[in-house]
């Protein structure tokens, strides 16, 4: 006698992690109010040099808080924002962080450069926007001249890492990989933390944070 076993899809799923991604349906929730910076936290540092107005989280570049991080720790998300440096301006998104250590080591960081800085000319590839910093290089460069509001888009999901700057796809990396190949980010094997705003010490603005 022949027996006929039933696999609910969602088993069938769960057996094919590499084909499961986030919701793209889910709602998208602001990080950032808009108004002040209830739900962010200044670390190694007075959060003196951040400030919120009129829709825009801004950054002074001067010394105090070394970064600013959300209230709660994230897994897999997706994370939407606009960002606006000057010229030769520099700072970076930090995703799997912990509250203590560098967060480009101890969590991994999306760059975000003026790219066509002249202080800039001579980085390595890994070093520009877009870029897990001092990682993997983005598969292109697409930024917009200095002052002008670009966009980002950061998809964690699993091991695998996306990140979009201005609606072009820049980065599609297996963390697994990129563990094995550079031991000394060891965040790269986090499997959450807190996301995170860089003060590298230049002006830099951001507006429309949300994450799903």
């Amino acid at each position: 006698m022949k027996r006929v076993f039933c696999v609910s899809v969602t088993v069938v799923l769960s057996l094919l992690p590499a084909l499961v991604r986030a919701d793209d349906g889910a709602a998208w929730q602001a990080l950032f109010n808009g108004e002040d910076l209830t739900g962010w936290h200044g670390v190694g540092g007075p959060i003196t040099n951040w400030s919120a107005d009129d829709g825009v989280l801004m950054c002074t570049g001067e010394r105090g808080s070394q970064w600013l991080r959300t209230d709660r720790e994230y897994a897999d998300f997706e994370l939407s924002l606009e960002f606006k440096i000057p010229e030769d301006g520099n700072s970076g998104v930090f995703v799997r962080a912990p509250a203590a250590g560098a967060p480009w080591v101890e969590g991994f960081e999306i760059q975000i450069l003026d790219d066509e800085g002249p202080r800039w000319a001579n980085l390595q590839p890994n070093q520009y926007t877009g870029a897990i910093y001092a990682v993997q290089a983005p598969s292109k460069r697409v930024t917009k001249p200095a002052g002008q509001w670009q966009s980002m888009r950061i998809r964690l999901d699993g091991r695998r890492c996306a990140v979009w700057v201005n609606g072009q796809q820049v980065l599609d990396a297996d963390l697994d990989t990129l563990a094995e190949r550079f031991p000394d980010t060891p965040g790269l094997k986090r499997e959450k933390g807190y996301i995170g705003l860089q003060n590298h010490s230049s002006p830099v603005y951001y507006r429309n944070i949300r994450i799903r």
